[in-house]
Order: structure tokens, then sequence, then C-alpha cells
């Protein structure tokens, strides 16, 4: 038999997680914009989308378009389509997270990087086989798939579709 308690105590224990939100940003070409983490980071030397952990308060749209502006200066004016989400349950010991992914195109975008990256490239995620990404190459070519068709989004789990 369970015992009623206060709202505020039952919500300390439910489970905790990181929210973060990435932009698949696609050029003209299908080329998707990735990032390099510089010196110094948890991530240092691996590529991966813009995108970071959502602020308090914020929704995971408003911080895709926050994190895309701050990361590459790049503002999208078509609405950003939702993706899909990936549940990992432990990063580096950090414990679960919960990426949103979303979409855009920017046909001449011009990068301006943040301090936290030290390069940018535009690709193909076939190309990608022998980079150091911070998360699968399938999870990113699937991320792709969907941004460049337009169809419905997915739901990851550790980086593969369930």
């Amino acid at each position: 038999m369970s015992t009623w308690m206060p709202r505020e105590e039952w919500v300390k224990t439910l489970p905790q997680a990181i929210v973060a939100s990435c932009v698949v940003l696609l050029d003209g070409d299908g080329r998707v914009l990735l990032l390099r983490y510089g010196p110094g980071g948890p991530a240092s030397g691996t590529w991966w989308l813009p995108g970071g952990m959502l602020d308090a308060g914020e929704d995971p749209l408003a911080a895709a378009r926050r994190e895309l502006r701050e990361e590459t200066g790049i503002s999208v004016d078509p609405p950003l389509a939702f993706l899909g989400t990936d549940y990992r349950p432990d990063v580096e010991g950090t414990g679960p997270v919960i990426d949103f992914f979303f979409g855009a195109r920017a046909e001449h975008a011009h990068v301006r990087l943040s301090p936290e990256h030290d390069r940018y490239a535009w690709t193909h995620p076939e190309e990608l086989q022998s980079t150091r990404l911070t998360a699968e190459v399938a999870t990113l070519a699937v991320l792709c798939h969907l941004a460049s068709t337009g169809n419905a989004a997915v739901c990851f789990r550790e980086g593969y579709p369930t």
C-alpha cells in the first residue's frame, strides 16, 4: 500500500533527465553543417550538430533556435521541422539525456563560430566514416534523410531508431 505524500515531495522522487536540442541544418546540396568542439571541453576534437542544453524555462524549439544562433551566428526564417528524439540512459556519468532534433535548410549561410567550437564543415554523412563524431554516423544519416525528405519523426534509443 502506498502512502500519500505532498506533491513537492513526490516530484523529488521522479527521474531526472538533461534535455538538449540540436539542429540538422542542410545546405542547397544536401550537406549537413557540423561543428567541431574546441580544446578544453569534454567532447574536444569531436564533431556534431549545433545544439545544446535547454535553459531554465525554455522549450526545445526555442533552445534549438538559440543554440544555432549562438554557435553559428545563423538564424533560420522558416520554421524548424521536428525530426525526432533520442533517449540516452547515461551520458558520461551525468544520467539520462533526452535530445530533440529539428531540421532546416539554409542555402547561403555564413557560419560565425562560437568560442566553444574551432572548426565547421558542410558534409554528407557518408563522408564521415573515419570522423570522430559525438554520436553515431547512422544516427546522423537518418536525421539528414528526415530533414531532406520531410518524412515523419523518429524516436531513437542511444542513437538507433526504435
